[in-house]
Order: C-alpha cells, then structure tokens, then sequence
C-alpha cells in the first residue's frame, strides 16, 4: 500500500455531490486504482440520517425543513440523525481498513484519537464517553462520527464542530440521544479559538500520523476526477439518492 494520504479541501460541496465523489473514491480504493484519501467538503445546511436512525430523531417538521431549505439524506453509515453545515470541519476518510486490520472498533477509536489529539492542541479537555461513539467535551458533544464500510474500504467519517451556528442542532436529537447538548471550539475558547483551516491541518496531521501516512494535499479535480458520469448497470445501491451502497459485515457505528 502507498503511504501517502491524499488530503483534499473540496470546497463547497452539495452533500448529494460529497455521497457521488465518496463513492466513486470507494470503487477505485477497491479496486486497487488510488491510494487512500481525507477529504474535506464544506456542505450547506443539512441533515443525515443512518441506518440506526429512528422515528422521533428529527424534531423539525417537513414544513420547516422546506422553509430552512435543508434537504434530509438517508445514507449508509452507521447511526442515527445529524446535522452538517458552515463552521463544521467534515472529514471523509477513503481508506482501505486494512491498516487497522480491518478491525472496524479499532477503526473509529483511530478517528475519535485523532480529534481528541487535534483538540488537545488548544487545550480542550476533549474525550471519549463510555459506550457512545464521537468526541465529548465537558459534558457536551463536540465531534460526531458515523462511518460505512465497502469491500474493507471505510468511508463517511467525522463532523467537528468548530464554530457552527449551534442552534441547527435544535432541529434534531442529535445522534439520535435526548438532552444531548452540542458545544463548539468557538464556544469553548472564545476568541481564542482557532480558524477552521487550522483546526482541518491539526486534524490531518494527527490523522495521518495515526495511520502511519504521510499528507499530501491534492486540488478539488483530482478527487472529483474519479466521479463517473452514471452508474452502471452492475453497482449495487440502496437508499434515496446515487452513492448508496450496503456495508459491510459490522460496519456501523454511532454519530
């Protein structure tokens, strides 16, 4: 395997193109074509739900969704419901899990270390919560993680808030717990907080060095490079939308 991991701020990103770029990714890391990948789409005002979503998730009505123009997405990772949108680093690891073993417990613990360290770098007293996945910070929820697995290839990943409008979260029962309250670096440190391209380096680089790759930052077109331009007849999806595809054995968890 190379190691190097192609690292790549996408800009902004309409989820429904982020699932269509993802899954092309999966398909080539597969089958051998690129190596692993860490991109990073800045996704408008959206929610998401997982395979362990439920009713009663999403608080907000169709009527104030449509008023919001917030689309609502059922994908194939793991959990329950979410929110992505501006002042949220969202990271997409394309990688082949052969580098935890393909051991998929070993692999979410990987990304919540990795926020955990890149929070660490500020101060943050971030940690893991028992028997919950994501990333806690003085008792409210910080990171997210919710990731799907494709012949031992993980993908979707993680959503830090950094410095989000919180009050979306009022929309849902994020990750699909009641009470839960949602914080930010932004509200944690004030006007010490650091940027969102700072807060994305620190990420990759704790990342990467977890993985044992080295980064290397690659422009928008490569990764959209590998998009085709219909399915074919063959892929096998599911779900309301292109991109969609079953998990593997045991490749869920929860945001």
């Amino acid at each position: 395997m190379s190691d190097r991991l192609n690292v790549c701020a996408l800009g902004p990103t309409p989820y429904r193109e982020g699932l269509a770029i993802q899954d092309a990714l999966v398909r080539a890391r597969a089958a051998g074509e690129t190596g692993d990948w860490l991109l990073y789409p800045d996704h408008p005002p959206v929610l998401t739900v997982g395979r362990a979503g439920g009713e009663g998730g999403v608080i907000a009505d169709a009527g104030t969704l449509e008023r919001l123009g917030i689309e609502l997405f059922e994908v194939p990772r793991g959990g329950d419901v979410t929110w992505h949108g501006p002042g949220q680093l969202v990271g997409y690891p394309i990688v082949a899990l052969d580098r935890v073993d393909r051991d998929l417990h070993r692999w979410l613990r990987t990304l919540e270390e990795a926020l955990i360290r890149a929070l660490g770098r500020w101060g943050l007293p971030a940690q893991r919560s028992p028997g919950r996945t994501g990333v806690w910070c003085r008792e409210c929820k910080i990171a997210s993680i919710g990731v799907a697995v494709r012949r031992w290839v993980g993908y979707h990943g993680f959503a830090l808030n950094v410095a989000p409008d919180l009050s979306w979260f009022s929309l849902i029962h994020p990750c699909g717990l009641r009470g839960v309250r949602m914080t930010s670096i932004a509200e944690q440190l004030g006007p010490r907080a650091p940027s969102l391209p700072e807060v994305r380096e620190a990420v990759t680089a704790e990342l990467a060095q977890l993985l044992g790759l080295a980064p290397a930052q690659m422009p928008a077109e490569a990764a959209r490079a590998f998009q085709k331009p219909a399915a074919t007849a063959d892929e096998s999806t599911t779900g309301s939308h292109p991109g969609t595809a079953p998990l593997a054995a045991g490749g869920r968890s929860t945001w």
